[in-house]
């Protein structure tokens, strides 16, 4: 398959936000994040981590893309967020990250580098955040394709096209 990095729609659109979002998005001075979706701030780099904010507010997403290294979410406010992993061997995982651990929900959670990763508000809006090391670099950044995916995964079809944008 191929995949392009850092290639489709810009997707730079701000998303009307609810007063509480409103307000965390302000304060902290999130922007659009390009190509994935959401918002975000770079809170944090050195030479071997970083982290960022990142605000999903429905019906707006985090496309399917992969990462080299690890990239590990934090939840802080907001409703749960719905992750959808689709691994190498075309296994899916689909954690709930959030603040109701008696529902199964998880306020931390890991995913592995090399491994396809979207998501989405199970809500109106969610509040996260990520942590990598090594840091991020946008060279490692790649999103997935819609037909590819579709064609390559079917059973997971309904996932892939609502997290993809092309």
């Amino acid at each position: 398959m191929t995949h392009e990095n850092m290639a489709g729609t810009a997707h730079t659109t701000v998303p009307v936000l609810p007063p509480d979002a409103a307000l965390i998005a302000t304060t902290l001075g999130l922007k659009p994040l390009p190509h994935e979706g959401g918002l975000y701030k770079e809170s944090y780099k050195d030479a071997f981590s970083s982290a960022i904010y990142y605000m999903l507010v429905a019906p707006d997403f985090s496309a399917l893309h992969k990462l080299d290294s690890v990239e590990v979410y934090h939840w802080y406010a907001g409703d749960p967020v719905q992750l959808f992993l689709l691994h190498a061997d075309g296994t899916v995982e689909e954690p709930v990250l959030g603040p109701d651990v008696a529902a199964g929900q998880v306020p931390q959670f890991p995913v592995p580098g090399g491994v396809w990763q979207g998501s989405s508000s199970a809500g109106v809006w969610s509040f996260v955040g990520t942590t990598m090391s090594p840091g991020y670099t946008q060279e490692e950044f790649v999103l997935a394709d819609r037909d590819e995916f579709v064609a390559a995964y079917p059973h997971a079809a309904e996932r892939i096209t609502a997290l993809t944008r092309v």
